[in-house]
């Protein structure tokens, strides 16, 4: 058993619901297992397969597949079990957990010693018309399938598709589309909306400069300031920030990136228990996107953060059954970012925000983050905190 700091063990086998199988919920149990090999961990995910979401819009050239990976080998890997179930989270039934330390889900009740709460943000939803799309659509659907179910049908030169959303998602789907239809040769106009006066507007200005470089190269068209409103047929109805007018574009096919909710979002000390009117529930911790930490770490909703808030919140766990009861504080700060501009072209920072990087180096630095992770799922921990 690897040796975990200030965790002296009190219980040989501890009985933890992890609720969510995203990245924050499957780095919580290759922790916890990596300490403790005989917990009795039962995830509950209404999925059948964690996905990789972060890389989706890669589906416009891998299969799916490549990114969906079956909790029921996560089961027989890791010995865990797997409940395929949505439970229903709120302050109420969190504070009736702590006190009964049981669940019941799907007629069975559930015995717990801790939950661990790893949902994710929800996304903002949207009017599944035919001809608008969202990241969910992804989730089930390759984007070529979902893609050329509607350009099939259209008897247009050079029809429009709109892509709504400047940030890190809507930039990795808008360049990967532009890869998809010129590899395919398939006569198609890409414009991108955005609310702000200019795209990954989290990011330093340099972010911005290079992306919005690459997009007019690529003849993508640029409508910043720009507000959504609805897709009518084969139009797309816009709203102008400045002059606050309605106008509409023709455009097939919209796809919309808003970003995530922040109101499913549950507040956690610095060791990631959950609060209720500030108070901890001692057995009842949270990780991810859904988790804001009140603390010096990153609250970014990114992989990175999810994994290392995931990685705390179960060290901590176990910390909680043990004798001394000496937690961790997360203070993690995410160590760059990239955003992928399609198979052969990137832009991060690395290590500072200032240190922006692009091209084949943002690519490598990319790969990089992305095999800790697909390690951490066949059971290898490369990180060092």
């Amino acid at each position: 058993m690897a040796f975990l700091p200030f965790y002296i063990p009190k219980f040989k086998q501890l009985k933890i619901l992890i609720v969510g199988g995203g990245y924050a919920g499957i780095s919580a149990l290759t922790t916890l297992l990596r300490y403790m090999p005989d917990a009795n961990i039962t995830i509950i995910d209404p999925r059948s397969h964690h996905v990789k979401i972060t890389h989706l819009h890669e589906t416009f050239r891998y299969p799916l597949q490549d990114f969906l990976v079956p909790f029921s080998t996560l089961e027989q890997r890791f010995g865990c079990r797997h409940i395929c179930a949505r439970l229903i989270i709120n302050r109420d039934n969190i504070q009736q957990w702590q006190n009964d330390k049981f669940i019941t889900i799907l007629e069975e009740t559930i015995e717990f010693d801790y939950i661990l709460i790893t949902l994710g943000a929800s996304v903002e939803p949207v009017d599944q018309a035919n001809n608008i799309l969202d990241l969910s659509n992804f989730l089930s659907t390759p984007g070529p399938e979902l893609l050329n179910n509607k350009l099939t049908t259209i008897n247009q030169a050079k029809p429009y598709i709109s892509v709504v959303g400047g940030g890190a998602t809507g930039i990795q789907f808008l360049f990967e589309i532009d890869h998809f239809i010129r590899r395919q040769k398939i006569e198609c106009n890409l414009r991108l909306i955005n609310g702000n006066n200019r795209v990954l507007q989290q990011f330093p200005a340099d972010f911005s400069n290079y992306t919005e470089a690459r997009m007019k190269e690529l003849n993508i068209d640029f409508y910043p300031d720009t507000f959504y409103q609805e897709q009518n047929k084969d139009k797309i109805i816009l709203k102008s920030k400045e002059t606050g007018e309605n106008f509409d574009l023709p455009s097939i096919m919209t796809l919309l990136f808003l970003g995530k909710n922040q109101d499913n979002i549950f507040s956690a000390n610095t060791f990631g228990q959950v609060l209720i009117d500030k108070q901890p529930m001692q057995n009842i911790f949270t990780a991810g996107d859904c988790a804001h930490y009140n603390s010096y770490g990153s609250n970014a909703m990114t992989a990175q953060s999810a994994v290392r808030k995931g990685k705390l919140s179960a060290r901590n766990i176990l910390r909680s059954s043990s004798t001394l009861k000496l937690f961790e504080p997360y203070l993690h700060h995410d160590l760059g970012y990239v955003v992928s501009l399609g198979p052969k072209d990137a832009v991060g920072w690395l290590a500072l925000e200032n240190n922006v990087v692009s091209g084949t180096p943002a690519l490598v630095i990319k790969e990089l983050v992305e095999c800790q992770f697909d390690l951490l799922l066949t059971g290898i921990d490369t990180y060092l905190i």
